[in-house]
Protein backbone atom coordinates (compact mmCIF):
# COMPACT_ATOMS: atom_id res chain seq x y z
CA UNK A 1 0.00 0.00 0.00
CA UNK A 2 0.95 3.44 -0.53
CA UNK A 3 0.41 5.53 2.16
CA UNK A 4 2.09 9.04 2.01
CA UNK A 5 2.10 10.47 5.25
CA UNK A 6 0.07 10.76 9.03
CA UNK A 7 -2.39 13.56 7.87
CA UNK A 8 -3.81 14.32 10.75
CA UNK A 9 -5.03 13.06 14.65
CA UNK A 10 -8.17 13.10 16.79
CA UNK A 11 -8.44 12.94 20.50
CA UNK A 12 -10.66 12.74 22.80
CA UNK A 13 -10.55 14.60 26.23
CA UNK A 14 -12.44 15.10 29.51
CA UNK A 15 -10.66 18.50 29.79
CA UNK A 16 -11.54 20.44 26.83
CA UNK A 17 -11.12 23.53 28.08
CA UNK A 18 -7.37 22.51 28.67
CA UNK A 19 -6.46 22.27 24.90
CA UNK A 20 -6.01 25.84 23.60
CA UNK A 21 -3.38 26.31 26.30
CA UNK A 22 -1.52 23.34 25.37
CA UNK A 23 -2.26 22.96 21.60
CA UNK A 24 -1.76 26.75 20.89
CA UNK A 25 0.19 28.68 23.67
CA UNK A 26 2.56 25.34 24.52
CA UNK A 27 3.07 24.00 21.33
CA UNK A 28 2.39 26.81 18.94
CA UNK A 29 -0.70 25.22 17.03
CA UNK A 30 -3.50 28.11 15.55
CA UNK A 31 -6.79 27.26 16.89
CA UNK A 32 -9.09 27.55 14.04
CA UNK A 33 -12.42 26.58 15.02
CA UNK A 34 -14.04 25.88 18.31
CA UNK A 35 -17.75 24.31 19.52
CA UNK A 36 -19.15 23.40 22.59
CA UNK A 37 -17.60 20.04 21.56
CA UNK A 38 -14.90 20.23 19.66
CA UNK A 39 -11.44 22.20 18.96
CA UNK A 40 -9.58 21.94 15.99
CA UNK A 41 -5.51 23.01 14.85
CA UNK A 42 -3.72 24.00 11.81
CA UNK A 43 0.23 23.53 11.79
CA UNK A 44 0.62 24.34 8.02
CA UNK A 45 -1.13 24.98 5.21
CA UNK A 46 -3.65 22.57 5.77
CA UNK A 47 -7.04 23.46 7.02
CA UNK A 48 -6.72 21.34 10.35
CA UNK A 49 -4.08 18.58 11.51
CA UNK A 50 -5.05 18.04 15.14
CA UNK A 51 -8.62 17.45 16.13
CA UNK A 52 -10.04 17.30 20.01
CA UNK A 53 -12.89 16.45 20.91
CA UNK A 54 -14.51 16.53 24.50
CA UNK A 55 -15.64 13.09 25.69
CA UNK A 56 -16.14 10.86 28.24
CA UNK A 57 -12.57 8.98 28.47
CA UNK A 58 -9.12 10.48 27.17
CA UNK A 59 -7.12 9.16 24.43
CA UNK A 60 -6.79 8.90 20.64
CA UNK A 61 -10.17 8.80 18.59
CA UNK A 62 -8.62 8.26 14.85
CA UNK A 63 -5.36 8.59 13.28
CA UNK A 64 -5.89 10.06 9.33
CA UNK A 65 -3.55 8.45 6.93
CA UNK A 66 -2.94 10.16 3.65
CA UNK A 67 -3.22 8.42 0.32
CA UNK A 68 -2.37 10.19 -3.09
CA UNK A 69 -5.96 10.12 -4.90
CA UNK A 70 -9.21 8.82 -5.24
CA UNK A 71 -7.85 5.90 -7.47
CA UNK A 72 -4.90 4.73 -4.47
CA UNK A 73 -7.80 5.19 -2.42
CA UNK A 74 -10.17 2.75 -3.97
CA UNK A 75 -7.42 0.56 -4.24
CA UNK A 76 -6.34 0.34 -0.56
CA UNK A 77 -10.47 0.16 0.03
CA UNK A 78 -10.06 -3.18 -2.68
CA UNK A 79 -6.88 -4.37 -0.95
CA UNK A 80 -8.73 -4.37 2.75
CA UNK A 81 -11.86 -6.13 1.58
CA UNK A 82 -9.80 -8.49 0.02
CA UNK A 83 -7.66 -9.36 3.95
CA UNK A 84 -11.21 -9.42 5.09
CA UNK A 85 -11.00 -6.42 7.14
CA UNK A 86 -14.21 -4.51 7.54
CA UNK A 87 -14.32 -0.81 6.22
CA UNK A 88 -16.31 2.06 5.79
CA UNK A 89 -16.64 4.83 3.23
CA UNK A 90 -16.84 8.06 4.92
CA UNK A 91 -20.21 10.20 3.88
CA UNK A 92 -19.91 13.72 2.71
CA UNK A 93 -20.61 15.20 6.32
CA UNK A 94 -17.67 13.56 7.73
CA UNK A 95 -15.48 14.21 5.05
CA UNK A 96 -16.50 17.83 5.57
CA UNK A 97 -15.43 17.26 9.14
CA UNK A 98 -11.87 15.99 8.39
CA UNK A 99 -11.45 19.14 5.46
CA UNK A 100 -10.77 16.29 3.07
CA UNK A 101 -12.15 14.85 -0.36
CA UNK A 102 -13.21 11.59 1.03
CA UNK A 103 -11.50 8.81 3.40
CA UNK A 104 -12.62 5.16 4.50
CA UNK A 105 -12.28 3.84 7.93
CA UNK A 106 -11.72 0.67 9.78
CA UNK A 107 -10.34 -0.85 12.81
CA UNK A 108 -6.78 -1.99 13.68
CA UNK A 109 -6.17 -5.36 15.80
CA UNK A 110 -6.16 -3.21 19.05
CA UNK A 111 -9.59 -1.18 18.20
CA UNK A 112 -7.97 2.05 17.28
CA UNK A 113 -9.87 3.67 14.77
CA UNK A 114 -8.09 4.19 11.10
CA UNK A 115 -9.01 6.74 8.38
CA UNK A 116 -7.88 7.14 5.11
CA UNK A 117 -8.13 9.78 3.02
CA UNK A 118 -7.43 12.50 0.02
CA UNK A 119 -7.70 15.58 -0.76
CA UNK A 120 -6.47 17.54 2.34
CA UNK A 121 -7.87 20.78 2.03
CA UNK A 122 -5.27 24.12 1.93
CA UNK A 123 -6.42 26.97 3.95
CA UNK A 124 -6.66 30.26 2.15
CA UNK A 125 -4.63 32.07 4.92
CA UNK A 126 -1.20 31.64 6.17
CA UNK A 127 -0.51 29.87 9.37
CA UNK A 128 -0.15 31.94 12.22
CA UNK A 129 1.34 30.26 15.60
CA UNK A 130 -0.23 30.24 18.46
CA UNK A 131 3.28 31.52 20.42
CA UNK A 132 6.31 32.79 18.07
CA UNK A 133 7.77 29.48 16.67
CA UNK A 134 9.58 28.96 13.69
CA UNK A 135 7.01 26.53 12.35
CA UNK A 136 6.36 22.95 12.11
CA UNK A 137 8.33 20.13 9.90
CA UNK A 138 5.48 18.57 8.07
CA UNK A 139 4.80 18.54 4.13
CA UNK A 140 5.81 15.44 2.74
CA UNK A 141 6.87 13.78 5.81
CA UNK A 142 3.03 14.25 7.34
CA UNK A 143 2.33 15.82 10.57
CA UNK A 144 4.81 13.72 12.69
CA UNK A 145 4.47 10.72 14.15
CA UNK A 146 2.46 8.37 16.61
CA UNK A 147 3.72 5.88 18.86
CA UNK A 148 0.98 3.40 20.34
CA UNK A 149 1.27 1.08 23.33
CA UNK A 150 0.69 -2.42 23.42
CA UNK A 151 0.15 -6.03 25.29
CA UNK A 152 1.78 -8.17 22.25
CA UNK A 153 3.80 -6.84 19.90
CA UNK A 154 2.91 -9.63 18.05
CA UNK A 155 -0.73 -9.40 17.99
CA UNK A 156 -0.44 -5.73 16.01
CA UNK A 157 2.72 -5.80 13.66
CA UNK A 158 1.18 -8.27 11.27
CA UNK A 159 -1.58 -6.09 10.29
CA UNK A 160 0.49 -2.83 9.92
CA UNK A 161 3.38 -4.58 8.45
CA UNK A 162 2.02 -7.25 5.95
CA UNK A 163 -1.52 -5.34 5.24
CA UNK A 164 -1.13 -1.49 5.63
CA UNK A 165 2.45 -1.76 3.97
CA UNK A 166 4.34 0.14 6.76
CA UNK A 167 8.26 -0.71 6.58
CA UNK A 168 10.26 -1.40 9.56
CA UNK A 169 13.03 1.51 10.15
CA UNK A 170 14.51 -0.15 13.52
CA UNK A 171 14.03 -1.55 16.70
CA UNK A 172 15.05 -2.16 20.61
CA UNK A 173 14.38 -4.65 22.82
CA UNK A 174 16.40 -2.52 25.96
CA UNK A 175 14.51 -1.04 27.99
CA UNK A 176 11.70 -2.06 26.54
CA UNK A 177 10.71 -3.39 22.98
CA UNK A 178 9.83 -0.66 20.41
CA UNK A 179 9.20 -1.34 16.66
CA UNK A 180 9.71 1.83 13.85
CA UNK A 181 7.82 2.02 10.96
CA UNK A 182 8.24 4.45 8.10
CA UNK A 183 6.20 5.28 4.93
CA UNK A 184 8.06 8.41 4.16
CA UNK A 185 11.11 9.80 4.23
CA UNK A 186 10.40 10.12 8.10
CA UNK A 187 12.61 7.69 9.70
CA UNK A 188 9.32 6.90 11.46
CA UNK A 189 5.66 7.50 11.32
CA UNK A 190 4.42 5.04 13.47
CA UNK A 191 5.60 2.92 16.83
CA UNK A 192 4.82 0.38 18.97
CA UNK A 193 5.77 -0.27 22.38
CA UNK A 194 5.45 -3.57 24.11
CA UNK A 195 3.96 -1.92 27.81
CA UNK A 196 1.27 -4.31 28.27
CA UNK A 197 -1.44 -1.85 27.72
CA UNK A 198 -2.80 -0.17 24.45
CA UNK A 199 -3.54 3.05 24.17
CA UNK A 200 -1.82 6.06 22.70
CA UNK A 201 1.68 6.85 24.47
CA UNK A 202 2.58 9.60 22.31
CA UNK A 203 2.08 11.81 19.02
CA UNK A 204 5.81 13.95 17.90
CA UNK A 205 5.64 17.22 16.33
CA UNK A 206 9.05 18.64 14.95
CA UNK A 207 9.71 22.55 14.65
CA UNK A 208 12.29 23.75 12.58
CA UNK A 209 14.55 25.43 14.54
CA UNK A 210 16.32 24.13 17.71
CA UNK A 211 15.64 27.10 19.90
CA UNK A 212 12.09 26.69 19.52
CA UNK A 213 12.67 23.56 21.38
CA UNK A 214 14.38 24.77 23.77
CA UNK A 215 12.11 27.77 24.62
CA UNK A 216 9.07 25.22 24.86
CA UNK A 217 11.51 23.30 27.42
CA UNK A 218 11.49 26.49 29.11
CA UNK A 219 7.82 26.92 29.51
CA UNK A 220 7.19 23.44 30.94
CA UNK A 221 9.94 23.86 33.28
CA UNK A 222 7.67 26.33 35.02
CA UNK A 223 5.33 23.49 35.66
CA UNK A 224 7.43 20.25 36.28
CA UNK A 225 4.68 17.77 36.16
CA UNK A 226 4.09 17.71 33.27
CA UNK A 227 7.22 16.94 31.84
CA UNK A 228 7.08 13.06 31.26
CA UNK A 229 10.48 12.68 29.22
CA UNK A 230 13.78 15.29 29.68
CA UNK A 231 15.20 16.89 27.16
CA UNK A 232 17.85 14.57 25.37
CA UNK A 233 18.49 12.72 21.78
CA UNK A 234 16.85 9.67 20.31
CA UNK A 235 19.78 6.66 19.06
CA UNK A 236 17.63 5.91 15.43
CA UNK A 237 15.78 9.26 14.20
CA UNK A 238 18.87 11.66 16.22
CA UNK A 239 15.57 13.79 17.08
CA UNK A 240 16.68 16.86 19.95
CA UNK A 241 13.12 16.58 21.89
CA UNK A 242 11.75 16.15 25.24
CA UNK A 243 7.77 15.08 26.10
CA UNK A 244 5.13 16.60 28.15
CA UNK A 245 2.18 15.59 29.39
CA UNK A 246 -1.30 16.87 27.49
CA UNK A 247 -4.49 17.53 29.38
CA UNK A 248 -5.36 13.76 27.59
CA UNK A 249 -3.27 12.30 29.86
CA UNK A 250 -0.42 10.80 27.46
CA UNK A 251 2.35 13.07 25.46
CA UNK A 252 3.21 14.73 23.26
CA UNK A 253 7.18 14.52 21.60
CA UNK A 254 8.30 17.91 21.17
CA UNK A 255 11.84 17.97 18.89
CA UNK A 256 13.74 18.96 16.31
CA UNK A 257 16.69 17.69 13.73
CA UNK A 258 14.88 14.38 12.79
CA UNK A 259 17.12 12.60 10.35
CA UNK A 260 15.20 11.46 7.00
CA UNK A 261 15.95 7.91 5.10
CA UNK A 262 15.67 6.76 1.84
CA UNK A 263 12.86 4.04 1.67
CA UNK A 264 13.66 2.65 -1.52
CA UNK A 265 17.20 1.75 0.51
CA UNK A 266 17.01 1.32 4.34
CA UNK A 267 17.77 -1.71 5.75
CA UNK A 268 16.25 -2.01 9.39
CA UNK A 269 18.06 -3.52 12.37
CA UNK A 270 18.40 -3.43 15.92
CA UNK A 271 19.56 -0.38 17.95
CA UNK A 272 21.58 -2.07 20.92
CA UNK A 273 22.59 1.27 22.28
CA UNK A 274 19.00 2.01 23.70
CA UNK A 275 16.24 4.41 22.44
CA UNK A 276 18.54 7.99 23.07
CA UNK A 277 22.80 8.79 23.10
CA UNK A 278 22.00 11.47 26.04
CA UNK A 279 19.20 12.82 28.04
CA UNK A 280 14.99 11.70 28.12
CA UNK A 281 15.37 10.57 31.49
CA UNK A 282 11.63 8.80 31.23
CA UNK A 283 9.50 9.89 34.29
CA UNK A 284 6.81 7.46 32.62
CA UNK A 285 8.92 4.54 32.99
CA UNK A 286 9.29 1.97 36.27
CA UNK A 287 12.06 2.30 38.46
CA UNK A 288 14.60 -0.65 37.01
CA UNK A 289 13.48 -0.26 33.34
CA UNK A 290 14.48 4.01 34.08
CA UNK A 291 18.02 2.67 36.09
CA UNK A 292 18.67 0.37 32.91
CA UNK A 293 18.39 3.08 30.44
CA UNK A 294 20.25 5.42 32.13
CA UNK A 295 23.45 2.93 32.22
CA UNK A 296 22.75 2.36 28.32
CA UNK A 297 22.77 6.14 28.24
CA UNK A 298 25.90 6.54 30.50
CA UNK A 299 27.49 3.03 27.99
CA UNK A 300 26.81 5.39 24.90
CA UNK A 301 28.50 8.24 26.69
CA UNK A 302 31.56 5.91 27.66
CA UNK A 303 31.32 4.65 23.55
CA UNK A 304 31.48 8.02 22.69
CA UNK A 305 28.23 7.99 20.22
CA UNK A 306 28.16 10.88 18.15
CA UNK A 307 25.55 11.86 15.75
CA UNK A 308 25.52 13.88 12.87
CA UNK A 309 22.93 16.78 12.89
CA UNK A 310 20.44 16.95 9.91
CA UNK A 311 19.37 20.11 8.96
CA UNK A 312 16.96 22.53 6.62
CA UNK A 313 18.13 25.21 4.27
CA UNK A 314 17.50 28.42 5.56
CA UNK A 315 17.78 27.28 9.48
CA UNK A 316 21.82 26.94 9.85
CA UNK A 317 24.82 28.27 8.70
CA UNK A 318 28.17 27.54 8.27
CA UNK A 319 30.86 29.36 10.62
CA UNK A 320 33.55 30.93 9.70
CA UNK A 321 36.97 29.31 9.04
CA UNK A 322 37.96 26.44 9.05
CA UNK A 323 39.47 23.79 12.09
CA UNK A 324 42.29 21.52 10.84
CA UNK A 325 41.31 19.45 14.21
CA UNK A 326 37.42 18.83 13.21
CA UNK A 327 38.56 17.94 9.23
CA UNK A 328 41.08 15.21 10.61
CA UNK A 329 38.62 13.98 13.57
CA UNK A 330 35.36 14.05 10.94
CA UNK A 331 37.71 12.11 8.53
CA UNK A 332 38.96 9.57 10.79
CA UNK A 333 35.21 9.28 12.30
CA UNK A 334 33.56 8.74 8.55
CA UNK A 335 36.07 6.33 7.90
Amino acid sequence: MNLLGLGYVGIRTRNLDDWPGFASRFLGMQQVDVSRASLAFRMDDRKQRLVVEAADSDGAGFFGWEVADAAALDSLAAHLEHHKVPIRRGNRALAEQRQVADLVHFADPAGNRLEVFHGARIAANPFRPGRAISGFRTGPLGMGHAVLNTPDLASILPFYRDILGFRLSDYILRPFKAYFFHVNARHHSLAFLETGKSGIHHLMVEVTYLDDVGQAYDLALAKPDMIGTTLGRHANDAVTSFYSYSPSSFMFEYGWGGRTIDPASWTPHERTEGPSIWGHDRHWLAPELRAEARDLRIRAAEDGARMPVEVMDGNHRLGPGVCAWWDAAATVRAN
